[in-house]
């Protein structure tokens, strides 16, 4: 071959356009070209069993400079030892389809100025995930003068935990709350403006109680579950921050599997949410950082706009809040833009459809039509695997089990002129089962194009995701959330 020729190759394959793809088996590893992550299969065999020392109940928090630091887990990693892992995490995707279709069937009646009795009936976040497991993190706050563990939800706006006397609880690793025990609990009473505002917080109306003078909430939901007692009033400590006489719902008589959880944080942007009782202390700003589920430190919940506490190491870029009167709790954003590996996708819905931030769904759902092109381009550019059978609404799968490292694709999505999320690498597969004999693109198709699309907490993972409810804003910042 002659040196010309050579010179020729070689100046292709050096300066080769970042459309030009290709993957190279050696080892047990495979490279490609473009704008790529390095994903570590041996971290994520699965194989690590818990123990007791790694138990979660209860986590530190912290109070630095103006801010309350909160220490966020991944419940399966707060639970008891994990035996299978495999129907772990399989049984997650399927929870979190029901999750979806309740957030779906909310946002329809809302829709349909529908909201009264329909939405109390419907399905809607506070229980459809935690109840199946999806609702994955959960942090320690005070309550009454004692500690109590609860999933925080971004998606849900009412927070509340079991209490005694309880008619009917499920079982929690913490005692239940005794209100008789602090001094500073209150009921709040029937037809006060408290009592009304559970209408945009929870869709129904509080009603009564025996007595005639105390508010009770009741929530029913389309699988089953159920949350039913008294709104009262309490001092709540977030880390060491107090925030007194603090709405939430003292729970009688509740079902579902929550993980032992004592109850729910909610974060939603109704009256009766964490964020905006707290408002007069945080400015109705917080943070979270959400950590895999293989990582042994913890994440973080910061509440307050002190940015100088993030350990980001990317710059914040923001985006404006999407209001919308209808569903006025809910995060939305305007998402104008999708690339994969570099290469900027081009589809009509960009720019045009609203998507819903959520802290307890999972798995992203895309609009079909830009499903359709984020599978091809990423099929396109991670070619050359072992295929493998698509699993519930993953459909885009492999067998990964004779690689300890693959060059993904990076996922990017743009919302607005500037902001940007950059899924994680662990955040663009998934793994159905532990072996890495089915491991999928951790994104999945709505069914319809006029159903909502959601970002899930499975793509921010290792990301600052900063909530500004003042000025409207939402944030993204590339951040190694466990320091393990």
């Amino acid at each position: 071959m002659s040196l010309l020729l050579l010179f020729f190759l070689f100046s292709f394959i050096l300066y080769a356009p970042p459309t030009t793809y290709a993957t190279i088996a050696t080892t047990g590893v495979v490279h490609g070209y473009g704008d790529k992550q390095v994903f570590d299969l041996k971290k994520f065999r699965w194989t690590r069993q818990q123990t007791d020392t790694l138990n979660c109940f209860h986590q530190r928090s912290r109070t630095e400079k103006s801010a309350t630091i909160l220490e966020l887990h991944h419940r399966d990693f707060c639970s008891k030892p994990i035996s299978d892992w495999n129907q772990i995490l399989q049984k997650h995707i399927l929870s979190d389809q029901i999750r979806v279709n309740s957030l779906q069937s909310r946002i329809k009646t809302a829709l349909s100025n529908s909201f009264n009795q329909q939405l109390s009936q419907a399905e809607i976040p506070l229980t459809s995930g935690a109840k199946l497991e999806t609702l994955n993190y959960i942090v320690t706050v005070g309550l009454g003068g004692r500690n109590l563990t609860v999933i925080v939800d971004t998606g849900s706006d009412l927070t509340w935990v079991q209490c005694q006397p309880c008619g009917s609880c499920y079982n929690q690793q913490e005692p239940l709350f005794n209100p008789s025990e602090s001094l500073s609990y209150k009921s709040v009473l029937c037809k006060s403006t408290t009592c009304e505002n559970l209408e945009d917080a929870t869709g129904s109306s509080g009603v009564c109680g025996v007595n005639s003078s105390s508010c009770n909430y009741y929530l029913s939901y389309g699988d089953g579950s159920y949350t039913r007692g008294d709104l009262a009033t309490d001092n709540l400590v977030l880390g060491t921050t107090p925030v007194k006489g603090f709405v939430f719902g003292c729970g009688r008589v509740n079902d579902g599997l929550f993980g032992g959880v004592s109850g729910l944080m909610g974060l939603g942007r109704s009256a009766l949410s964490v964020i905006s009782q707290s408002y007069d202390v945080f400015g109705g700003i917080f943070s979270y950082c959400l950590p895999s589920v293989t990582d042994s430190g913890p994440g973080s919940l910061i509440l307050g706009g002190e940015t100088s506490v993030y350990k980001n190491s990317s710059p914040i870029s923001y985006t404006n809040l999407i209001s919308n009167p209808m569903m006025s709790t809910f995060y939305f954003l305007n998402l104008t833009g999708v690339s994969i590996g570099g290469v900027l996708l081009q589809d009509p819905s960009f720019g045009k459809r609203d998507i819903l931030i959520d802290s307890g769904t999972v798995i992203t759902r895309l609009f079909p039509s830009v499903y359709n092109v984020v599978k091809s381009e990423f099929l396109k550019q991670f070619s050359g695997f072992p295929k493998a059978p698509a699993f519930s609404i993953l459909d885009t799968c492999f067998d990964l089990s004779g690689y300890e490292e693959v060059d993904i694709p990076t996922i990017k999505l743009h919302f607005g002129k500037e902001a940007e999320l950059e899924v994680d690498v662990t955040g663009v597969l998934y793994f159905v089962k532990a072996d890495a004999t089915q491991v999928c693109l951790a994104i999945a198709g709505l069914s319809d194009e006029d159903e909502i699309g959601i970002i899930g907490n499975y793509q921010q993972k290792n990301t600052r995701v900063v909530y500004n409810t003042k000025v409207s804003t939402l944030g993204f910042a590339k951040e190694k959330c466990s320091s393990d």
